[in-house]
């Protein structure tokens, strides 16, 4: 079972400003605020496609912020509506409604509680690093996509604005890095838009922003089995989705800011806090990598504190200062992810001397799980079809170190065969082909002191070795067999079908 031993009002307790220095602090706050301007367009967006509300993205990134702030396994990830989580459930918003989705995404949560507590996250030791460094650049390709159309078809100050953007971010950490370089970005496109009058798209083109908090209720379904059988799979597709996209991004955050994570119980928090937000009318979501490299990479927010602050900014932003973030120019936004996605990009992963050095199969699972990602816009494909290739590259390169090598006796009257590597489907197939059945003396030793047995099939070669040296009178014994593999061919040996 997974350690829930920190309690909710301990991570509450470290929620509390009081607790942090005051440099930590600023950067904290800040920090919030920048991811939570840069939720807002997401948010929108996310929510046209799912076919709901603008503000019922911005009420889902609201509620899933604050709730995973709390009770995730995360510290400093930020979780929120978001496109994969969006793709899952608008077939089922179009076909039955809304009320349909909102079932849903609480079903979707109650899977991942279930999930979490069965331990789940135990299985990110199986994503080989090949497949999350995939992972991670097939991301920051798929949010430098979603740039590119606020940059097609425009008005021509958008460029200038957009490559403004850029320099600040680039050069203000210079001169001072007290302040987030996105949000001093935003900050100063925003007044010259306004102050010089110029039109160009901005985050009020987007939707209509939310003025009132959100309130809880039932969703508006038949609580009948036939509502269950309906909302079921949609629900089970959005929970794995979700989580998949959480643990992965939870794992990158690990690595970047050198600490440990518990996967359980942000797997059990994204349940919990999917069913929050299910049950005051969002979208549901799940980790967002965009977001969490702003808190994170950008920003350098490291505590809970700064993604429960963004989800309470958000709503601050769209509720008070409604009119004031409406006009900030999408240019400023999309220039912020765009170094986002720079930033996020492993460039050591694709240079010249990395390439020349790593082995083919791990640039094979890299480019895979990238080209599936991108392809399909969808992460649970991606990562699994790039773990099912590394198992592939794994299972071929290491039946190739099984050997077998053969020892005749002087006096002709036995022959010992010496097998080395590891013995499983891939490597003991072609273990059958490598004895001299009909030239080998009466006596047949196989010592296997060097290999190890590892399942069903190889048990089986040996059973069929076995069986045809017996076809011809001849003895084989099988010596040096280690206590796991002993057990295994104790067990199984005699009970499977030799091949003749």
């Amino acid at each position: 079972m997974p350690d829930f031993t920190v309690s909710v009002p301990a991570r509450l307790r470290s929620l509390r400003p009081s607790r942090l220095s005051p440099k930590v602090l600023r950067t904290e706050v800040l920090a919030g605020l920048v991811v939570a301007l840069a939720l807002i367009p997401e948010a929108i967006s996310f929510s046209i496609i799912a076919g709901v509300d603008p503000a019922i993205g911005l009420f889902a990134s609201f509620t899933m912020a604050v709730t995973i702030a709390v009770v995730g396994g995360r510290p400093a990830m930020i979780s929120a509506a978001t496109g994969a989580v969006a793709l899952v459930i608008a077939p089922l918003n179009r076909q039955y409604g809304f009320g349909y989705l909102v079932a849903a995404v609480i079903l979707a949560g109650v899977f991942q509680i279930v999930l979490g507590a069965l331990g789940v996250g135990r299985l990110m030791r199986f994503i080989p690093r090949s497949v999350m460094v995939g992972f991670v650049n097939s991301l920051a390709i798929l949010v430098f996509m979603a740039q590119v159309p606020q940059l097609r078809h425009v008005p021509w100050a958008v460029y200038p604005l957009f490559a403004a953007g850029l320099a600040l971010m680039v050069l203000f950490p210079r001169i001072t890095t007290a302040v987030p370089a996105p949000l001093v970005s935003i900050a100063i496109l925003t007044v010259v838009t306004v102050a010089a009058g110029i039109t160009v798209p901005t985050v009020g083109d987007k939707g209509a922003l939310p003025s009132s908090l959100p309130v809880p209720g039932l969703p508006d379904v038949p609580f009948t089995l036939d509502t269950l059988a309906t909302v079921a799979p949609y629900a089970f597709a959005m929970a794995l989705v979700g989580l998949m996209e959480s643990l992965m991004t939870a794992q990158l955050v690990d690595e970047i800011t050198d600490t440990r994570s518990s996967k359980a119980r942000e797997a059990v928090g994204q349940g919990i806090a999917n069913i929050v937000t299910g049950f005051f009318g969002g979208m549901g979501g799940c980790a967002m990598i965009g977001q969490t490299m702003i808190n994170v990479k950008v920003s350098g927010a490291r505590t809970r504190l700064s993604t429960f602050l963004a989800g309470v900014f958000l709503m601050v932003l769209c509720i008070v200062f409604g009119p004031v973030v409406s006009d900030i120019p999408m240019a400023a936004l999309v220039a912020v992810m765009v170094m986002v996605c720079f930033a996020t990009f492993d460039w050591h992963s694709v240079a010249p001397r990395t390439l020349k050095r790593m082995p083919a199969g791990e640039i094979t699972v890299m480019v895979v799980t990238v080209v599936c990602v991108v392809a399909t816009h969808n992460l649970a494909v991606g990562v699994v079809t790039g773990s099912v290739t590394a198992m592939v590259v794994f299972a071929k390169r290491v039946a190739r170190l099984a050997d077998v090598t053969a020892v005749v006796d002087p006096d002709g009257g036995q022959v010992v065969y010496s097998v080395t590597g590891q013995l499983f489907f891939a490597s003991s197939n072609e273990l059958v082909g490598r004895f001299d059945y009909a030239g080998d003396p009466d006596r047949v030793v196989i010592d296997l002191s060097a290999a190890h047995v590892w399942d069903a099939s190889s048990v089986a070669a040996l059973d069929a070795i076995e069986h045809r040296y017996a076809q011809r009178g001849k003895t084989v014994e099988i010596t040096g067999l280690n206590g796991p593999s002993a057990s295994l061919h104790g067990s199984l040996s005699g009970e499977l079908t030799a091949a003749g």
